[in-house]
């Protein structure tokens, strides 16, 4: 038993940062699937551009949508949810055997919608509907615009990925969103059991303050914020409020770990995800990351339910001068803000595929 069984073990579930036509062509993901106990997966604009910018294994399908008429954007959704379908029916046993607790996949709504309410709430319904697989969440950023659209979305059935959530309050924004959109469904007779998770990125705290922190807190703030906001989550199920909705039916949005890759290269490459495990949690972890926790990765002891040494070390960060609330806001923005830039740039990069495939014949 490797290391990543292991985990899976203990309760955590562990699903790869990443997709690719590549890897569900030549099999990789199903080795991932049968090695190191992977049960999920999510995506991002980043990673589709990566994916349809490196490789010719989308080329085919963009010549007969672009001859078809589709425009970038359309075109792009096609894409992106073949692959996601695929991804989505190796899971699904796994889907089927938890009773939809694991065994997910996840597609982001267009990152223009950051800041637009509305907008998100539409494009959710419309990914939704489109992509017609049960095991399929539908990524909303937890801004302070995307926080309603979650709450609507849970309340119209969408099943919801919170992303780019980086401290315990926007956490808690985002969970009441999921509480209040299943309250309301009960209050209107609908089933409760519509499901969710809350994702929290860790490394890019460290990456955010390199060079700005003491030598002795060099990549703990992530883990530490992490910590805190683990402590508001198992408080959260412990609380009447949730118990309440949980005798109705309903499903915990489970806490998921994200960006838990290694930016610092004189750091263990295993560093997030020896340091998150926890059950009850969902890890999403990159291919490097996986290869390397699987083959020299350490378990020492799951997460502490109360956050550990969070507090301490969150105190000498503000010692130290750092401002963790305007950093987290910060930190959100500027995540936005890089989807909407890889955004742009995997729109640019189909619109130009699209004219040189179409016009090569």
């Amino acid at each position: 038993m490797n290391k990543t069984q292991e985990l899976h073990g203990l309760g955590q579930s562990l699903w790869l940062d990443n997709i690719s036509r590549v890897i569900l062509d030549d099999g990789t993901l199903r080795r991932y699937v049968n090695e190191f106990s992977i049960t999920g997966l999510t995506s991002n604009p980043t990673i589709f551009d990566e994916a349809i910018g490196k490789t010719d294994a989308y080329d085919e399908g963009i010549r007969d949508k672009a001859k078809a008429g589709k425009s970038s954007e359309a075109l792009f959704v096609e894409l992106a949810l073949e692959d996601l379908r695929r991804a989505a029916d190796l899971f699904r046993p796994v889907f089927d055997t938890t009773d939809g607790v694991d065994g997910w996949v996840s597609m982001e709504v267009s990152p223009l919608f950051a800041n637009d309410t509305a907008g998100s709430i539409d494009a959710a319904a419309r990914i939704h509907r489109q992509a017609a697989t049960p095991n399929l969440y539908v990524k909303i950023p937890g801004t302070p615009e995307g926080v309603p659209a979650i709450e609507q979305s849970i309340f119209d059935g969408v099943p919801i990925n919170v992303t780019l959530l980086f401290s315990r309050e926007q956490y808690i924004a985002a969970a009441d969103a999921y509480l209040r959109g299943i309250e309301r469904r009960i209050a209107a007779g609908r089933d409760p059991r519509v499901a969710s998770v809350a994702s929290l990125f860790v490394s890019r705290w460290d990456k955010a303050v390199e060079g700005k922190a003491p030598p002795e807190l060099r990549n703990r703030l992530g883990i530490a914020m992490a910590g805190r906001t683990y402590r508001a989550y198992r408080e959260l199920l412990a609380s009447p409020r949730w118990r309440r909705l949980a005798a109705a039916g309903a499903r915990p949005q489970r806490l998921l770990w994200a960006s838990t890759g290694t930016k610092d290269p004189a750091a263990s490459d295993t560093l997030y995800v020896e340091a998150l495990a926890a059950p009850d949690t969902i890890d999403t972890i990159p291919e490097k990351t996986l290869r390397a926790f699987a083959e020299h990765g350490a378990i020492n002891g799951v997460m502490a339910e109360d956050g550990g040494d969070a507090e301490a070390v969150l105190a000498s960060v503000a010692k130290a001068g750092i401002d963790v609330d305007a950093l987290a806001i910060q930190l959100q923005r500027d995540g936005a803000q890089a989807f909407v830039t890889s955004w742009n740039k995997l729109m640019t990069r189909i619109a130009d595929k699209s004219d040189a495939l179409v016009r090569a014949g």
